[in-house]
């Protein structure tokens, strides 16, 4: 999320041409659009970042249902 906001302030400012950023290339902010396509397709699904905590939720859920169902004072 961070290079998202990154990629975004930095089309603002070279758009407007505020500061040193007027002399940018425009192919430094899409090489950083095409690493956050390459990072959010590809990398951040192979690494398993993309399912969060689910996963740790899901199963702390299922040994509540175990303890529960395999209670003695039924």
């Amino acid at each position: 999320m961070p290079l998202i906001i990154v990629i975004a302030v930095l089309t603002a400012l070279r758009y407007f041409e505020v500061g040193p950023f007027a002399s940018l290339s425009w192919w430094w902010i899409v090489g950083l659009m095409f690493a956050a396509f390459v990072w959010f397709e590809f990398l951040e699904r192979l690494f398993g970042l993309d399912r969060g905590n689910s996963h740790d939720k899901l199963e702390k859920a299922r040994q509540e249902r175990v303890k529960k169902a395999f209670r003695k004072d039924r």
